[in-house]
């Protein structure tokens, strides 16, 4: 055994790294940061003072991520976050369908221990700031209290992903707290004057069915009197937990800083003193072989500081999707406000406003104004507090997080500062970037001049042309309006056939719809009308045409409206781009503070959403079309854009080809070393992390088995077993070829063949 002497001067130990970044926070926004700048050849840091990553989506939080999908609820079609946010989801799914929060830290461990430019620090809080000047950050400093060491971390670039800001705060960057009034940004959903209060926190609790009787008695803390305490409390539901229960709100009339413990216990009364009621009321006798199985140690936290960088995204920026010169990344979350008081208010819980589509994020709300070379990412991006409440969900923050650790790793790599690289040239160079490592931005296409695939002609097996769906499905009843989307081209409007029975004599309405902006897919315009006279007990054919031609392509809906009278035949086929939706109603009215106001008040505009309903469910409608339509060009794979938007973007092979493959000429021999494939995730599914079952670990539109070949069917490479959006194949070494064939193998699931991009590298 070794002695150590005593001494008068003992002194913990003091680390001193060095990296390109310091990341300070490991929330799901930190890591995407993160991961995206290593991969871009930075040299990273990873800072975080929990023991596990993802933040609020951890297994110590236990919230769901998710972002522009919305659970689905909404118009956002195909809006699922790309990239690195993208894999983490579909990993996740692919492990984890049932939505283990334990198991989700293992994801976000695998993907950041993958990357040898990335050191991670875990345990580690961050307690000071040494700065360079009175703009320039030079190191920070953290402690470990489990290995008691502490660290000294030194870059010429951080990024604050720390949810509170600490790094800002202590170095100075301009912040700011609560609600902006309506004058500072035209804010109609603002209140009149600025004013101080917050989301809340939130905590968390699961149940379990222990097969056998089980008492709770309660500590000394949990609330009393629930029912008098706590005005929502009839909303309780026995067997919901987790983050349904996200409405278990408190603190927002607080510090959500520096009083965060105070609402920790606060909310911890109201989760103990909720189970006490369920359990020793009397009211519930079915809650008798149930057990707490888990309650959060931390609040899940929505809001504290916002920091202030050269543009604050606000109201107008969400409901009218702006577009900016320097977008990077977007957002699609409802405007999501909460009252103050939480889950002691008799307000509705929450306000969901949401705009026509998905809304672009400028990538100056992502850099401190005033601390040069201090990166914004995760819930202190720069935003007002109004169009917080739309961009502070994870996946939104995941999706801006790895577009501003893309942009950090070109100032890296150039010597330069956040700022420097928000125009000219250089927001050219870091978009081009963006869109290279996959990320989707609305408006803009990738065109990168590296890419062989470019000028090569691209021919295929089979190109599926859409003439009909066959009637092998279920029978659905119209309980709401529903429509079929299809991608049309400009021109005249095929006229489709739909089989139909009424259960008695009744008349049945129809649409054709389209969206006012064909990159969105909110059916606002409707062009064609007709009534239905349906007979009782007897199947029918019906037609809904359009006389009026379309200016330009775009998706079309042929819709139904809502009669309990009518059922519609469906098709168990699916296929990539095309949806059934359902209208769930229109936004038309919410609680501002206390006062009833129609949309339009607060500057709103009230519109129909229809969304679709989720696998297994959702079927297809059968349907016969009066001319065929060819949306699934091989050539899209070459156009930059790798989901559905207002055309799909996609070849997918004829369903009956045995043998779908896609080819790629060149008139010379071409050197290449490097592969990257764009496949089918089903960008429209939302992969809530937590909570949800999903009923494909593996999307059914995503290629599984495929291999490369060259002349004279020479295997380049085979890969099985993907479930991933994006494959990049890299060769042993480079080869000369004149032609290149993706041949696909196998699928995930009963769809055709589909591929959204290649992209082909010397």
């Amino acid at each position: 055994m070794q002695k150590f002497p005593p001494q008068i001067d003992r002194a913990l130990p003091t680390q001193t790294l060095s990296a390109d970044i310091v990341v300070v926070g490991g929330g799901v926004a930190g890591v995407c940061f993160a991961i995206a700048a290593a991969r871009e050849g930075a040299s990273v840091i990873l800072v975080q003072d929990r023991p596990v990553l993802g933040g609020n989506a951890s297994s110590e939080v236990r919230l769901w991520m998710n972002g522009a999908t919305s659970h689905g609820y909404n118009n956002n079609r195909w809006a699922r976050e790309s990239g690195v946010m993208n894999e983490i989801m579909m990993h996740n799914v692919f492990r984890n369908p049932g939505g283990n929060a334990t198991i989700l830290d293992t994801v976000f461990f695998d993907m950041v221990l993958a990357e040898s430019n990335l050191t991670l620090l875990l345990n580690t809080s961050v307690y000071a700031v040494d700065k360079k000047d009175a703009d320039t950050i030079s190191a920070v400093h953290g402690f470990n209290s489990q290995n008691q060491t502490f660290y000294e971390l030194k870059a010429p670039l951080f990024c604050d992903a720390s949810g509170d800001g600490i790094i800002g705060f202590l170095a100075g960057a301009a912040f700011r707290i609560g609600a902006e009034g309506k004058d500072e940004f035209g804010e109609a959903f603002a209140p009149d004057k600025a004013f101080g209060e917050l989301l809340g926190h939130s905590i968390y609790f699961y149940s379990k069915d222990a097969g056998r009787p089980v008492p709770f008695v309660a500590p000394s803390y949990a609330l009393q009197d629930i029912e008098k305490a706590i005005p929502r409390y009839r909303n309780f539901k026995l067997k919901e937990d987790g983050c349904a229960l996200w409405w278990i709100e408190f603190g927002g009339r607080l510090d959500t800083v520096f009083e965060t413990e105070k609402i920790k216990w606060e909310l911890w009364r109201v989760v103990y003193g909720v189970w006490n009621y369920f359990k020793n009321s009397g009211k519930f006798p079915e809650a008798a072989n149930l057990t707490l199985e888990w309650v959060g140690t931390i609040p899940g936290k929505r809001e504290s500081r916002r920091f202030e960088g050269d543009y604050m995204l606000n109201q107008q920026d969400v409901v009218r999707q702006r577009q900016h010169d320097d977008d990077v990344a977007y957002g699609g979350w409802a405007l999501d406000l909460h009252p103050a008081d939480g889950v002691y208010s008799e307000l509705i819980p929450a306000t969901h406003y949401h705009s026509k589509g998905p809304y672009p994020v400028p990538y100056r709300t992502m850099y401190s104004r005033n601390i040069k070379n201090l990166f914004l990412a995760g819930r202190i991006l720069s935003c007002s507090h109004v169009s917080f409440g739309s961009l502070r969900n994870m996946a939104s923050l995941g999706y801006c997080g790895q577009a501003a650790g893309i942009a950090a790793a070109l100032c890296a790599k150039g010597k330069l500062r956040p700022a420097d690289i928000s125009h000219g040239e250089n927001l050219k160079l870091m978009q081009h970037a963006l869109l290279r490592s996959g990320q989707h931005i609305r408006g803009l296409h990738h065109a990168d001049p590296e890419d062989i695939a470019l000028q090569a002609k691209v021919t295929a097996s089979s190109e599926y042309e859409l003439r009909e769906f066959p009637g092998d499905g279920e029978w659905i009843q119209l309980k709401e309006g529903s429509a079929q989307m299809l991608p049309l081209a400009a021109g005249p409007v095929p006229s489709a056939v739909f089989r139909v029975r009424a259960r008695k004599a009744t008349t049945l309405q129809t649409r054709f719809m389209t969206s006012a902006d064909a990159i969105n897919h909110t059916p606002e315009q409707i062009m064609a009308e007709a009534s239905h006279q349906l007979r009782p007990n007897e199947e029918q054919e019906i037609v809904i045409s359009c006389p009026i031609p379309l200016e330009d392509a775009r998706y079309g809906y042929f819709a139904f409206l809502a009669n309990d009278d009518v059922e519609v035949f469906c098709t168990t086929h699916r296929v990539t781009g095309v949806l059934t939706v359902f209208n769930y109603g229109t936004q038309k009215e919410t609680y501002h503070t206390a006062t009833k106001l129609q949309a339009s008040e607060i500057g709103v505009e009230p519109f129909e959403l229809w969304s679709p309903h989720r696998r297994p469910d959702g079927q297809n409608f059968a349907l016969r079309l009066s001319t065929s339509i060819a949306p699934y060009s091989a050539q899209q794979v070459c156009n930059g854009i790798y989901r559905p938007t207002s055309i799909v973007n996609a070849w997918v092979a004829d369903p009956s080809d045995s043998n779908p493959a896609l080819s790629l000429e060149w008139q010379a021999p071409q050197k290449i070393s490097r592969v990257v494939i764009d496949f089918d995730p089903d960008w429209d599914h939302p992969m809530e992390s937590v909570i949800r079952w999903h009923a494909d670990r593996a999307m059914p539109f995503t290629v599984r088995d495929f291999q490369l070949e060259i002349e004279e069917g020479k295997v380049l490479s085979k890969i099985t077993g993907n479930y991933l959006a994006r494959c990049e194949v890299k060769l042993k070494e480079p080869t000369s070829v004149r032609r290149l064939t993706l041949r696909i193998l196998g699928m995930n699931g009963p769809c055709p063949a589909a591929v959204f991009g290649v992209g082909v590298y010397a």
